[in-house]
């Protein structure tokens, strides 16, 4: 069932979006060679709790998990896509990574994704987050009160297929609210002028994830948790959690 927001309860999800980009700023501030993904755990766990809320992915499991999410942030390296477990592993020179966070503050949800390479970037990694990024400012101009959900992916997907990047198969973005997957899903392609109509009050999570080669496919890793390309190509991931209003689209997940 799709839930439509009021003005105060969009507010309050503000704050918490807020909680979420500060996690991942002082994540991002943190990544340097040498520093581990479990180390930006809990430089993660530390900035939620200190503003008083509580991470979102931990413990998570959806029906389809083998087990509950380990972590507090999702922390993907190169090749990941998305839902990698902050593992030990010290990131290196040129590592791309992709960080997915979610925070409840006062029973709702903020959920938002940044990738950055550490260290000294590829053009072509450079290249690939820009896309991604782009791809998700072009998502978010089309969630326009009066369009439909498929315009949201059409701006996506025509964009990154032009550009030759794949979209990782099977995944998009989502409603969010008191939880954070709600109705409706959020394809990352689709056609323009489909699905239900956009509404005020309508909050979504808006996710593109892009693979360099072009390829869609992607497997599991035997931790059952992370996607991995299916060609070993790298990948970005960049997402905000976005208002739909009488005066058009709000990104929720700013620091300011």
């Amino acid at each position: 069932m799709v839930e439509l927001k009021t003005q105060v309860e969009i507010q309050a999800m503000r704050a918490a979006g807020r909680v979420v980009a500060d996690a991942l700023a002082a994540v991002r501030a943190n990544a340097s060679v040498g520093v581990s993904l479990r180390e930006l755990d809990a430089v993660a766990a530390r900035t939620i709790a200190d503003s008083g809320a509580s991470p979102v992915f931990l413990n998570y499991r959806p029906s389809s998990a083998p087990y509950p999410f380990p972590g507090v942030i999702c922390a993907s390296v190169n090749d990941a896509v998305a839902h990698g477990i902050p593992s030990d592993y010290r990131l290196r020179d040129g590592d791309l990574v992709s960080i997915d966070g979610g925070a409840t503050l006062d029973g709702w949800c903020g959920d938002a994704a940044i990738s950055f390479v550490v260290g000294t970037a590829d053009p072509a990694d450079e290249a690939l987050i820009s896309a991604t990024d782009e791809a998700l400012r072009r998502g978010i101009a089309a969630a326009q009160p009066g369009n439909r959900l498929g315009d949201i992916g059409a701006a996506i997907g025509a964009y990154t297929r032009r550009l030759g990047y794949g979209l990782l198969a099977d995944h998009g973005g989502h409603g969010i609210g008191r939880v954070m997957h709600e109705d409706p899903h959020v394809a990352n392609e689709a056609r323009a002028g489909k699905g239900m109509r956009l509404r005020p009050g309508l909050v979504l999570a808006i996710e593109p994830m892009l693979i360099a080669d072009g390829s869609d496919d992607y497997r599991h890793d035997p931790d059952g948790w992370t996607l991995r390309s299916l060609s070993g190509a790298r990948a970005a991931h960049s997402e905000h959690t976005v208002a739909i209003t009488d005066d058009g689209p709000v990104v929720l997940t700013t620091r300011h």
